[in-house]
C-alpha cells in the first residue's frame, strides 16, 4: 500500500515510499505569469475549496551549513490559471529576517544550501528541461550549471562541494521500432513480464543515479551507477533523493535501490542499502539477508556510522518502520527500535554524532524523537495535537515543519529539553484570521471486542448542541494510514465541517500509531473487524441529540473507497448516501489487476485461485461486489483515469451496477487524474460535486 510515514493524508490503497515526482505543483516549463501570495479579504469566514487553494503550502526546509539560516520553499496556486509556482525563502533561525528570494514564473524545487553555504542551489525547468541551477542567498546571480539531456529528478552536492550525485530517467527496454525499425508509425507494446505500469505511468524508463564532478560552474565525467540494468535508485513512484546519502569523506554514496525485475519486483518490497565507493566503483549491499524495505541512509557527521529505516518482513510495506544503525568499521548492525512499539522514520543526526532525532506517530499525532545511540533511550521531544513533517537540528534548537487538522504547514523552532516550541512562519495567517474553524474534538470509544479506540469528532463552525446536524462517517485509505493531524487540500476536515456536516474519524483497527498489533489486524480481515469499529464510531455518535440520525452519510478513497462499497451492502439502514473515491469493488479483479501484488499478496492473504488458503478466500468472500444486492442508498463514485493502484474498471463496474439495480448514482471521472486529484479545478469540481451530492441526499 503505502510504506509511506510522513504525515500527511495520502489516502490511497498500495505502496509509496517519501516523495512524489507527480506532485500538485505543476511543471514549471509551461507557467507565464507569476503566483504569489494572496492578501485579500474573504468574504465569508467560511472554509471554502477556493480558499483551501488560496493558502501557501510550504515545503522543504533546509538548514544553512552554519546552522544559522533556513531556506525553505512555498508553492502558491492559480485556480483561474489551473496552475502553481513555487518560490523560495530565507530567514534567521529565530525567524527574523525573513525575506522571500524568488519571485519568477518558473517554480524553485529542491533547493539546498551548497556545502561552503555561500549560494543556494536549486532545481528549475525554465530552460525547457529540469536542470541544476545556482543563486546568491539573498536570490541575485542566478545561473544554470548542468545541461544534463531530458533533464534531472534530483541532486545532492557531496560534503567537500567537488561532486554532485543526481537521478535522472534512463531508457534500457526496447521499443517496438528498437526491435521492427522499419514500423515507424507502429504504435503498441510487446510485454513478457510484469511491472509494465507503475501508479500512473507505463513503465518506459528507470530512474538511474549518475555521479559528476563539479567546478562551481558546470558538470562534467558523469558517471551512471546502474550502468544499463532495469532497476530503480531511488525507488519509484515516490523515492527522492532522501534516498541517497554522501559520506563525510566524499568517498562513498549510499543510495536505496530494490534490485529485481519483472513478476519478482511486482512482488517483493525487499529494497537494500548499497554503497558504492567513488575510486573502487564497487557496489556493496550492506542490508543483505534483511528482507522487507531498507530505504533512506544517513551518514553520521563522523563518518563512522550509517543508519537507516528498516522493516523486517518481505512483501509488508506496512511493517514496523526501525532504525537501524550499522558500525561502518566493524559492520555490526543494531535495531535501535527493538523495544519501541511505533514507527521511525525521518531520520537526522547529531551534529556530535551521538544521537538520531526522528518522527514517529503515536495515538494519531506525529511527533519528534530523540534517540541517545549510548544509553540507547528513546524519548519524545515535543508534544500535542499536531503532525511534525520534518525536522532539522540547529545550533542550540531543532528546526521542524508541522500541521494539525486546523493548520497548514508552518515552520517552529523546538526546545531540544523542553520541547517548548516557538512558531517562525505565518504564511496563513491572514486567512487563518478571517475563518471561522471547526472543533475537532478526541474521543475514545469502546469497540465490540473491548478495546478503546480513538475517534476524532469534528464540529461544524458555530456549532449549536441544541440543533441536529447530519453526520460523516469518514473511512480512511491505506488501510494502514492513521487518521492524525493532518491537514489535506482534499480530504479536508475542516473543509468538511463547514459545509455544515460532523465529521467522525474512527483510527479504526488496521492503523499504524497505536502499536503493531492494532495495526496487522486488519490484513486477511478485510470486511471484519475494521469495519465494526466504523460502525462503532457512528453508532456512539448517532446517539448524540445533536446528530441527526436519520442523515448520515460514509465517505472515503482507496482503502475507504473499498470500505464504502462494502458498507454500502452491508449497513442496514444506517446512511442515507455514499461517496467511495478510487475504491475496490471487486477484490478478485483487483488481484489480478494492480500493479504492486505484493500488497494483494499480504493484505487479501493470497491468490483468489487458492481454494486451499482460509485466508485468502475469507477475504475475497468480502468483496464488496458480492453485497451489491443490498445497495439501496444513494451512492457516487469518483475515479482517475490514470489511477494503476486501483483501475478505472473498478468505479466503472460499481457504478454500473448500482445504475442496473436502479439505486440513485453519479460517477464523476477524471481522465488526467491518478490515484489522487492534483489539479486546482479539478479539485474544485470535486469539492462542488462532494458537497451538491451530499446536501442533496442528507440535507432535505
Amino acid at each position: 500500500m503505502k510504506h509511506i510515514l510522513i504525515p500527511v493524508l495520502a489516502v490511497f490503497l498500495f505502496s509509496a515510499c517519501s516523495k512524489s515526482k507527480t506532485n500538485s505543483d505543476n511543471s514549471p516549463e509551461d507557467e507565464a505569469i507569476i503566483i504569489g501570495k494572496t492578501t485579500q479579504t474573504l468574504e465569508s469566514p467560511i472554509m471554502t475549496p477556493e480558499v483551501l487553494w488560496m493558502f501557501g503550502r510550504i515545503g522543504e526546509v533546509e538548514l544553512s551549513p552554519d546552522k544559522t539560516t533556513v531556506l525553505y520553499s512555498v508553492a502558491y496556486y492559480s485556480v483561474k490559471e489551473n496552475k502553481g509556482n513555487r518560490e523560495l525563502f530565507t530567514m534567521k533561525a529565530d525567524g527574523s529576517d525573513n525575506e522571500q528570494i524568488t519571485k519568477t514564473p518558473h517554480s524553485e524545487y529542491s533547493a539546498v544550501w551548497t556545502p561552503d553555504g555561500k549560494q543556494i542551489a536549486y532545481m528549475s525547468a525554465q530552460s525547457g528541461s529540469m536542470q541544476i541551477w545556482t543563486m546568491n542567498p539573498d536570490g541575485s546571480g542566478a545561473k544554470q550549471i548542468s545541461d544534463i539531456p531530458d533533464g534531472i529528478n534530483g541532486f545532492k552536492f557531496s560534503p567537500d562541494g567537488k561532486k554532485i550525485v543526481y537521478a535522472k530517467e534512463v531508457k534500457v527496454d526496447k521499443t517496438v521500432q528498437d526491435i521492427y525499425p522499419d514500423l515507424d508509425k507502429a504504435n503498441a507494446r510487446i510485454i513478457t513480464d510484469l511491472r509494465y505500469r507503475h501508479w500512473d505511468t507505463w513503465v518506459d524508463t528507470y530512474q538511474h543515479l549518475f555521479v559528476a564532478d563539479f567546478n562551481q560552474t558546470e558538470l562534467t565525467g558523469s558517471i551512471d551507477l546502474l550502468e544499463e540494468a532495469a532497476y530503480d535508485a531511488p525507488l519509484k513512484p515516490f523515492g527522492g533523493m532522501e534516498q541517497v546519502a554522501w559520506s563525510a569523506d566524499s568517498k562513498t554514496i549510499a543510495y536505496t535501490s530494490r534490485k529485481k525485475v519483472g513478476r519478482e519486483y511486482a512482488i517483493s518490497t525487499n529494497s537494500d542499502i548499497f554503497l558504492y565507493h567513488l575510486e573502487t566503483k564497487e557496489h556493496k549491499n550492506i542490508s543483505q539477508g534483511m528482507m522487507g524495505y531498507d530505504i533512506a541512509p544517513v551518514f553520521s557527521p563522523d563518518g563512522k556510522k550509517i543508519a537507516w529505516e528498516s522493516m523486517e518482513r518481505d512483501g509488508y510495506e506496512s511493517d514496523k518502520n526501525r532504525l537501524f544503525v550499522m558500525d561502518l568499521e566493524t559492520g555490526e548492525k543494531s535495531d535501535f527500535t527493538s523495544t519501541f512499539d511505533q514507527n521511525a522514520a525521518h531520520l537526522v543526526w547529531t551534529s556530535d554524532s551521538k544521537g538520531i532525532y526522528f518522527i514517529s506517530d503515536y495515538h494519531a499525532r506525529f511527533q519528534v524523537y530523540f534517540l541517545n545511540l549510548e544509553n540507547k533511550e528513546i524519548k519524545a521531544v515535543t508534544q500535542g495535537d499536531h503532525n511534525y513533517l520534518s525536522v532539522v537540528e540547529a545550533q542550540n534548537q531543532l528546526i521542524g515543519s508541522k500541521q494539525s487538522a486546523s493548520m497548514p504547514t508552518e515552520i517552529f523552532a523546538i526546545n531540544k529539553e523542553t520541547g517548548e516550541e516557538k512558531q517562525l512562519t505565518f504564511e496563513n495567517k491572514h486567512l487563518l484570521d478571517q475563518l471561522k474553524l471547526a472543533r475537532v474534538e478526541e474521543r475514545w470509544l469502546e469497540t465490540t471486542d473491548k478495546k478503546q479506540m480513538l475517534t476524532w469528532v469534528i464540529y461544524p463552525p458555530d456549532f449549536d448542541s441544541t440543533k441536529k446536524y447530519p453526520a460523516l462517517l469518514y473511512c480512511q485509505g491505506g488501510p494502514q494510514s492513521s487518521v492524525s493531524q493532518f491537514f489535506s487540500y482534499r480530504w479536508n476536515f475542516q473543509q468538511m465541517a463547514a459545509n455544515g456536516y460532523i465529521v467522525v474519524a474512527p483510527n479504526r483497527r488496521g492503523v499504524p500509531s497505536f502499536g503493531q498489533a492494532w495495526n496487522e489486524q486488519i490484513s486477511g480481515d478485510y470486511g471484519g473487524q475494521n469495519m465494526k469499529d466504523y460502525l462503532t464510531a457512528i453508532d456512539a455518535l448517532a446517539k448524540e441529540p445533536y446528530v441527526d440520525e436519520n442523515n448520515l452519510g460514509a465517505i472515503g478513497a482507496s482503502y475507504g473507497g473499498f470500505s464504502v462499497f462494502w458498507l454500502a451492502g452491508n449497513h442496514n439502514k444506517r446512511f442515507k448516501a455514499f461517496i467511495a473515491h478510487d475504491g475496490i469493488f471487486n477484490l478478485e479483479a483487483q488481484y489480478v489487476e494492480t500493479e504492486e501484488v505484493w500488497f494483494a499478496n499480504w493484505d487479501m492473504g493470497g491468490a483468489f485461485w487458492d481454494k486451499t488458503n482460509k485466508t485468502a478466500q475469507n477475504t475475497f468472500a468480502n468483496s464488496p461486489h458480492k453485497f451489491v444486492q443490498n445497495w439501496d442508498a444513494p451512492i457516487m463514485i469518483i475515479q482517475g483515469g490514470k489511477d494503476y493502484r486501483i483501475m478505472e474498471s473498478q468505479a466503472m463496474s460499481a457504478f454500473n451496477a448500482a445504475v442496473l439495480r436502479q439505486v440513485p448514482a453519479k460517477f464523476l471521472y477524471f481522465p488526467e487524474e491518478n490515484h489522487w486529484v492534483l489539479q486546482p479545478q479539478n479539485s474544485i469540481l470535486w469539492q462542488r460535486e462532494f458537497k451538491g451530492w451530499l446536501d442533496k441526499w442528507l440535507k432535505n
